[in-house]
């Protein structure tokens, strides 16, 4: 789809989320049990640094209120990042001449499909906006093969010069709240306990990793409040914000959706996030 075409598009969406209930009560706050408005909580997560936004990947619905999220924050003159699971931090370059026009899409699409397994459409949305605003998206993510070698021997079997491929000073401690919490994020994956202690310590080495590079980013470009995209366990409290929340003092809230059996209206509390999108 040519830009012209899919600004167009996004115009039409965004104008039909108005009128769907986008900025309606549509919100869970968590901490009090109260339904509030859209806007009111961006009105709330502009006094923060990071806003963590969860996802389900393959769901449409979930990236167009991430847009929503940017687009609103954007309109109130926050200088701003979009931080991405999406992206290895080593695709850096790359994702700086997309935001500067300088990479037309046929150029792009081969480093995106590199990085993302899903279809551009679910995303292209976001990429598109922020090349047109000229907001910062920065590579969160760590090599594929890294991860899947932790979660299939564990993160002793890296080699040092695996390590150095992550962020310095990367450890690997999983304690049992973390198991448990990755227990109630990954509920779907049945592992014998060897497997799914190894299956933590990938999980805890991506959170780490991404973490620290959104805290080296955000020191370098202070004054700047970063969206995060990630998977929803990835974003949960215990994911990625309490990694950032040991490297740094930055402030942050958590959005979440609705997901069947994990983010429930009646279940989810302050340690899992601080407001939820409400269908």
């Amino acid at each position: 789809m040519k830009k012209s075409l899919l600004s167009v598009f996004i115009l039409l969406f965004l104008c039909f989320a108005a009128q769907s209930g986008v900025s309606g009560e549509n919100v869970l706050r968590v901490r009090d049990g109260k339904i509030i408005t859209f806007n009111q909580m961006i009105e709330e997560v502009k006094k923060v640094n990071i806003v963590f936004f969860g996802e389900i990947h393959d769901s449409i619905e979930h990236h167009e209120a991430e847009l929503a999220v940017i687009r609103a924050l954007h309109e109130s003159d926050i200088p701003m990042s979009v931080g991405l699971e999406m992206f290895r931090s080593d695709s850096q370059d790359t994702l700086d001449s997309w935001v500067r026009g300088k990479l037309s899409l046929e150029q792009f699409l081969p480093a995106y499909y590199d990085n993302w397994h899903m279809p551009w459409s679910f995303y292209g949305h976001i990429f598109w906006y922020s090349r047109d605003h000229e907001i910062p998206l920065i590579g969160l993510n760590i090599p594929d093969e890294i991860a899947k070698k932790v979660a299939h021997d564990g993160f002793a079997s890296l080699t040092e010069q695996e390590k150095k491929r992550l962020p310095t000073g990367i450890s690997c401690n999983v304690d049992a709240t973390y198991m448990e919490f990755i227990r109630k994020a990954y509920s779907d994956h049945s592992l014998k306990e060897r497997q799914f202690a190894n299956f933590c310590e990938a999980q805890l080495v991506w959170d780490k990793s991404m973490a620290r590079h959104l805290v080296e980013y955000l020191k370098k470009n202070r004054g700047r409040t970063a969206v995060v995209l990630a998977g929803v366990g990835h974003a949960w409290k215990r994911g990625m914000p309490d990694q950032v929340a040991t490297e740094s003092k930055y402030t942050y809230r958590v959005i979440l959706p609705l997901v069947p059996g994990q983010i429930e209206k009646e279940t989810v509390s302050t340690k899992d996030a601080d407001y939820v999108l409400l269908e």
